[in-house]
């Protein structure tokens, strides 16, 4: 029985291209890129095309920059620093009930350290309301953290709206956008935001790599000491070989985008289509409108989660939850408990299905026949 992965929004598949042009800076360039001698400027020129490519790829430019260890670490750099940097002109913070733990968590440390932070509800779409950002908007707001594409439910937030109304205001804006850059066509100057964060290892990049935008003005504190790396911003040898990872996923990313948001619509169209003609009850949680193609999640009545988790592995399939599982009980997705409230049956019988690189439709249609039987055997 074929394996069929699901689950590409948790992490993504190696794109072979990118390990060729990862293994030969293995093998050759071990040079520290501080270092001023030859074997040190042949990692310096690596750091510095890869740093010049991707700033290219979203309209900024290479000192906005700064190469991180992933998704996490940008998203605290930009929130924890920023607060940190900015707290003369305030301590109020404004983020949403649906972001990702890395923000979540910063969040709720600055709440310990004695900022405060609003907490913007979702509809029943998973979307945040700009009338909400709006009246949470305060004279001491100096940070508004909300993500382009939410990692359970693949709804996408009105970003540019919100860029728009925090135009000659204090706060910075931050945005997650882990989930949507491999998708959607980013460029800082028509989005307004002023931090970005984004992971490699979603984009069939290499995992330990990811880097945060920080639009050149803003005031930010390191979270790390040691040498002047990053223009003293991350201190850290630079990981020269996922740099070059990252930089050829962002090229492939950039040259197939069209291509891939087409194939990625199909599958998830193909997933559902063949769960109706398998007469299987579901319903999708959130808008289809406002999701990004790779993702759906689809909640199954009278399911439980960490039930058809371990059935869907048993039959091959790899698909995830927002919800923590631990032996005998399932912890709440987060996410959906904001779009339905706490009590609702979909936040213990949901499941994120996400496509991508891994997938062709021949696996699409088997892993949705494999599921129908899952529902039906457990029914």
């Amino acid at each position: 029985m074929k394996s069929i992965y699901l689950d590409h929004a948790a992490t993504s598949p190696v794109h072979p291209n990118v390990i060729a042009e990862m293994m030969p800076v293995y093998k050759e360039v071990f040079g520290n890129p501080s270092s001023v001698h030859q074997f040190g400027r042949k990692a310096r020129r690596i750091l510095d095309e890869g740093r010049r490519r991707i700033a290219y790829g979203i309209g900024a430019n290479e000192k906005e920059i700064v190469f991180t260890s992933g998704g996490t670490e940008a998203d605290n750099l930009a929130i924890i620093g920023t607060a940190r940097a900015n707290i003369s002109k305030g301590k109020h913070i404004i983020t949403t009930t649906i972001e990702h733990h890395a923000t979540l968590h910063a969040v709720e440390y600055l709440e310990s350290q004695g900022f405060e932070v609003t907490y913007l509800p979702v509809n029943e779409n998973g979307r945040i309301h700009v009338t909400d950002v709006k009246d949470a908007l305060r004279e001491d707001t100096i940070l508004v953290s909300i993500m382009m594409v939410n990692n359970e439910t693949g709804v996408m937030q009105p970003i540019n709206e919100v860029a728009e109304l925090l135009q000659g205001h204090q706060a910075y804006f931050h945005s997650d956008i882990v989930q949507a850059y491999g998708l959607m066509d980013i460029n800082v100057t028509s989005l307004g935001v002023d931090l970005m964060a984004v992971s490699s290892h979603k984009i069939n990049g290499p995992k330990g790599i990811g880097f945060l935008y920080i639009r050149e003005g803003t005031i930010l504190e390191s979270l790390q000491y040691g040498g002047e790396q990053e223009r003293k911003r991350r201190a850290g040898t630079e990981n020269i070989p996922a740099v070059k990872g990252l930089q050829t996923a962002v090229e492939i990313i950039e040259a197939e985008r069209s291509t891939y948001k087409e194939k990625y619509l199909h599958y998830k169209e193909l997933f559902l289509q063949k769960l109706k003609e398998e007469e299987v009850p579901f319903e999708v949680n959130g808008s289809e409108e406002s999701t990004i193609e790779s993702i759906v999640n689809i909640s199954f009545p009278g399911m439980n989660v960490e039930t058809l988790l371990t059935n869907f592995d048993l039959s091959g399939i790899a698909a995830s939850s927002g919800s923590a599982c631990t032996a005998g009980s399932v912890e709440p997705s987060h996410v959906l408990s904001a779009m339905f409230g706490s009590e609702h049956p979909k936040t213990t019988n949901s499941v994120r299905f996400s496509f991508g690189f891994a997938n062709n439709e021949e696996d699409i249609v088997e892993a949705a026949t494999r599921v129908s039987q899952v529902i039906k055997r457990l029914t």
